[in-house]
């Protein structure tokens, strides 16, 4: 398992996976950084295809990734996260919406699902909000959620009017 650290607008991310694929994006500015495990190995060669669609995507050039991707999860999680990946780039869905899209489960059980995404951004699960418009919880925090729906230009959602373009606490604006 290879391992990188990005430096983005949304603070820094640590990106993990094979050769082959990405299989974890994680939001180390958080309140639960991802310490590399022992055997992993630290190198950014592995992610030069995900470090430059990242870079386009948070200069506004790129709205869908064109990448490999090996996510672990249950079968439920890996439909979601599939159905997830179909939401087009500055449009946002109800977790209700989403349960009813797949046919399975229902709001909570594909919102835990949603919350388990180990590929944020990527799979974008900052594109699903409350079924009354609100923001609802979000790995990278409510901040982050807001930044990445303002810069996708989401319409406004009940809790995106008022600070759409702020950027995240303590992130820088590099690259």
């Amino acid at each position: 398992m290879y391992w990188c650290e990005l430096a983005t607008p949304v603070g820094t991310l640590l990106l993990a996976g094979s050769a082959a694929a990405l299989t974890r994006v994680h939001f180390q500015s958080g309140p639960r950084p991802l310490h590399p495990h022992k055997e992993w190995r630290h190198d950014a060669v592995p992610f030069a295809p995900v470090i430059e669609q990242l870079k386009e995507y948070f200069a506004g050039d790129r709205r869908e990734f064109e990448l490999p991707l090996a996510p672990a999860g249950t079968p439920f999680q890996l439909l979601v996260w599939q159905a997830l990946r179909a939401i087009p780039y500055g449009e946002t869905r109800s977790y209700a919406q989403l349960a009813q899209h797949i046919g399975q489960g229902g709001a909570r059980a594909v919102g835990l699902a949603n919350g388990a995404n180990p590929l944020p951004i990527i799979v974008p699960c900052h594109r699903v909000i409350g079924a009354d418009g609100s923001l609802t919880g979000f790995g990278g925090g409510l901040r982050t959620k807001r930044f990445l729906l303002a810069l996708e230009g989401a319409a406004c959602v009940a809790d995106l009017c008022s600070a759409s373009a702020m950027p995240p606490a303590g992130a820088g604006a590099h690259h």
